[in-house]
């Protein structure tokens, strides 16, 4: 990639973020009456609904301590971390120091499910805030919580099993991958013997049991022990979700000085790409079958942004990692096709649903799944790494 293209992409990732995504979220996005973040917001930030969901809050006040952390130290972005946090501590947690799934505009609890995801997003909403505002008091208390997280994983009965365990027992990706994920943000504020046993426990379970190279896919959902199961729900292959897992390993890679994760992780990139590119339309699919079968998902064929805004990110570094030049072709082909479908013109900010062919699904911009953080991170990381790759064209 040469000088004039890596500046290109830069103000793209750069200004696309500072005076597009950003603003369209401070704008829009905060509930000044009652606290927290409003994400149901049709294509110009009107608002229509109000109910709050509580993964989304962490996501929001992680979004702005991280911009605080890694920008500059703008006061807004630390007050807006901190609005989002404030509602955490006053609306999102249960008697049992659980956390709620959504609640009402103003707080009042609506659902609690048996995942951890809340939990686990606003672990990384007070490690990062315990950076930008220099609290001890935010770092012990994302030590804690990912303890509790650790906990209810690790007891057997303490969250409730998706299926009858007498009848099958079901292991989901998205557990090792998110405590990878959560992981790495919280050991840049805290020092804890068990961060490191998580990430390799993570990234065994991960290679041993859900990358299958007799299909040439990481499945999203396996037996207790990694075995194959012949139903829809065994056979499911989330093309976004494998490559956001192929970074998070690319960057531990960076973190260890370790080539075998980077094999590890384009290994998964690579399967990825070869299942999830839709080479008629363009885009990424949403859902997969590994053998081929019609998936039981409905919206299988349609394509959300967070899965481009993880390759696009994804592919980059993969290219940065291993100079293989197909990665750069990748990246471009990915960027150019989200980059042509996705953004609002009009009203800034990406929408979110698309369909198979290219044509707009939906004009939200935002709702219970969609908010800034998949496109926010991917601009910002887009951006930092296309920095460091000219600095390192310089030495």
């Amino acid at each position: 990639m040469d000088t004039g293209r890596k500046n290109e992409l830069i103000s793209i990732y750069r200004d696309g973020l500072l005076k597009d995504t950003i603003p369209f979220w401070l704008k829009h996005s905060p509930d000044k009456e009652h606290g927290g973040f409003l994400t149901f917001l049709d294509a110009d930030g009107t608002v229509v609904g109000t109910d709050k969901q509580i993964w989304a809050q962490g996501r929001i006040a992680w979004v702005f301590s991280k911009l605080y952390n890694t920008v500059e130290p703008r006061k807004e972005w630390l007050d807006m971390a901190r609005h989002g946090i404030d509602f955490l501590l006053k609306y999102a947690f249960d008697a049992d120091g659980r956390m709620f799934y959504s609640v009402t505009r103003d707080g009042k609890p609506l659902r609690k499910r048996r995942y951890i995801f809340s939990e686990c997003f606003a672990a990384i909403a007070f490690a990062e805030y315990a950076k930008a505002a220099g609290s001890s008091e935010f770092a012990k208390r994302a030590d804690e919580l990912y303890k509790l997280i650790l906990r209810y994983i690790t007891t057997p009965g303490l969250l409730e099993p998706k299926l009858i365990p007498q009848t099958r027992q079901l292991k989901s990706h998205a557990t090792p991958m998110i405590l990878l994920s959560i992981t790495q943000v919280l050991r840049q504020v805290n020092s804890n013997p068990l961060y490191k046993k998580v990430v390799d426990d993570s990234l065994y379970e991960i290679e041993h049991h859900f990358m299958r190279p007799e299909f040439n896919v990481l499945l999203e959902s396996v037996g207790p022990d990694g075995e194959f199961i012949d139903e829809p729900m065994g056979r499911t292959v989330n093309p976004g979700h494998a490559i956001e897992t192929a970074w998070f390993i690319m960057e531990e890679a960076r973190h260890r000085n370790d080539n075998r994760l980077v094999k590890m992780a384009t290994q998964i990139l690579d399967w990825s790409l070869d299942i999830g590119w839709d080479k008629e339309y363009g885009g990424i699919y949403y859902f997969r079958d590994v053998k081929g079968f019609p998936c039981e998902q409905y919206e299988h064929d349609m394509k959300l942004w967070w899965p481009h805004n993880e390759a696009i990110y994804a592919t980059l570094l993969a290219y940065h990692l291993t100079g293989n030049i197909e990665y750069e072709q990748w990246h471009k082909k990915i960027h150019d096709w989200a980059y042509a479908h996705f953004p609002d013109r009009k009203n800034g900010g990406w929408f979110g649903y698309i369909h198979r062919d290219g044509s707009l699904s939906s004009t939200l911009k935002g709702n219970m799944w969609q908010g800034p953080f998949h496109l926010s991170r991917m601009q910002l990381y887009c951006w930092k790494l296309l920095e460091e790759m000219t600095e390192s064209a310089k030495n």
